[in-house]
Parts: C-alpha cells; structure tokens; sequence
C-alpha cells in the first residue's frame, strides 16, 4: 500500500494513453468521483481535461445552478465525474454550497477531488478542511502550479500530504501537466490502494464533545443509513436548519 506522503510511487508504469475520455457516455460507472474547488481554481479545465466535454450538460434537479457530468475510463474501469458548484465553503449559506454538501455527504462518491489555487492556497484551505470533515476518500488537486511558479511561490506538496492526510498532486491542467499522475492517484484511492486519513478537528470542548456523541448516537438510531453522523450532530447543534430538511427529506436513501 501506498504512503500518503508518495501516492504515486507506481505511477511510471501507467501511462496517458490509459485515460479514455467518454464524454457524457457513463452508463453503470464503477466510481463517481466529486469534482469540489473554490470558483477560480481551475476546476472546469480540469473536468474537461478529464471529461472532454467543454460545456455543462444541464441543471442539478429542482434547482438553477448548471451541473455538469462526464466521465472517463482508466485500467478498464469507468469513473464518472460530478462537477459541483463552486463554493468557498460548504456551511449552506447558499444553493451552491448546500447542492456540493448534500452531495459530498449524502451522495457518498467514491472519491471527492479537490481542486486548490496552488499560488492562494491559503484561501482555498478552508474548503479543503471543510471537505476533509466530511468525506474519509480525497486527493487535492494542486491546480495552476505554473502560475505559482511564476509569481515565486512554491509549496511542498509532501509536508500538505502528511498535515492533510490525503494525496496531493500539483498539476496544470490547461497544459496538461500533472494529469496521469492525478488520474492514477484518483485510481488509487478508490480501488484502496491508497487509504487517507483526512485531516479532523481535535481540539473540541469536552462539554461540545459529550453533546456531539450524544447526539450522533441518537442520529444513528433513528436513521441507521445515514452518512458520517457525527458531522450532522455538529451542524444540528449550530441550528443548520438547511441539514434539519435534508435529513427529512431523506436525500442519502
């Protein structure tokens, strides 16, 4: 298995011709793998590069915000990519933040990607930390790479792999750079290869703790399906009364 702090150690053996791009041909994917990122990040070159398809294909059910599907396969598996809404956070003050959180959380895709500014990674982090709260399958995207370099700014992608624990993959999408390597870790992460051990809050309150489990054992009971308790125990105790309708509409079934 590999380390975090190298996902792609086997990645030589794999080459680019590997990828095949479907466009909106997914019947049956064997992954779906959620495409998550800050607006202006790059995020749509990289579906497209993955994808083929330059255009969304239509709106997210019920809702005016465009959604975009496509879908590639690799090593003779079919992956299916989500394009989520932009979002800068995924605490629902918005439609485009509730339509990512619902499907990161209830959608449980096999893997989320997320697509980071390498050259304003700090303001991209709190998304990440965001995601990393959610979901236990991620790699970051380390998009624009070039465009750091260029203003001098260089990140070491192995130090952020190990404090996130999750792959990270520097890229730039429009040329290309870094694609066989994100797609093979992608790859990696869904079949098992590689396991993350995302990053988590620790430092709670003993008193908040207490009311978290307590309520996420509650969750537990009264919906035993329900995905990663414990976060929807935080966001009900923070009055998110977007996440009190999901969980009646019973959006994960």
């Amino acid at each position: 298995m590999n380390t975090i702090e190298n996902p792609c150690a086997s990645c030589s053996k794999y080459q680019a011709a590997d990828l095949k791009k479907l466009g909106v041909d997914i019947d049956n994917p064997d992954f779906v793998i959620a495409l998550a990122g800050n607006p202006n990040t790059g995020k749509s070159t990289v579906f497209n590069t993955l994808t083929g398809l330059k255009q969304h294909t239509g709106n997210w059910p019920g809702k005016t915000v465009g959604r975009a599907e496509g879908g590639f396969s690799y090593l003779d598996k079919v992956y299916k990519l989500v394009d989520l809404p932009g979002t800068y956070s995924l605490l629902s003050t918005s439609e485009d933040e509730e339509i990512a959180r619902d499907f990161i959380l209830f959608s449980k895709p096999d893997v989320t990607l997320i697509v980071v500014d390498a050259g304003r990674l700090a303001r991209n982090l709190n998304l990440v930390l965001q995601v990393l709260e959610i979901t236990d399958k991620a790699v970051l995207c380390l998009n624009l790479i070039d465009e750091a370099k260029r203003h001098h700014i260089s990140v070491d992608e192995r130090t952020l792999a190990r404090n996130l624990g999750i792959p990270v993959v520097p890229t730039s999408a429009r040329f290309g750079q870094g694609i066989p390597e994100l797609i093979q870790t992608m790859h990696q992460v869904a079949i098992g290869e590689v396991v993350c051990k995302p990053h988590r809050i620790k430092t709670i309150p003993t008193k908040i703790t207490n009311a978290v489990n307590k309520l996420s054992k509650s969750i537990q009971n009264q919906y035993p399906n329900i995905p990663n308790s414990r976060w929807i125990a935080f966001r009900l105790l923070e009055g998110d009364e977007s996440i009190i309708k999901a969980i009646q509409k019973g959006v994960w079934k």
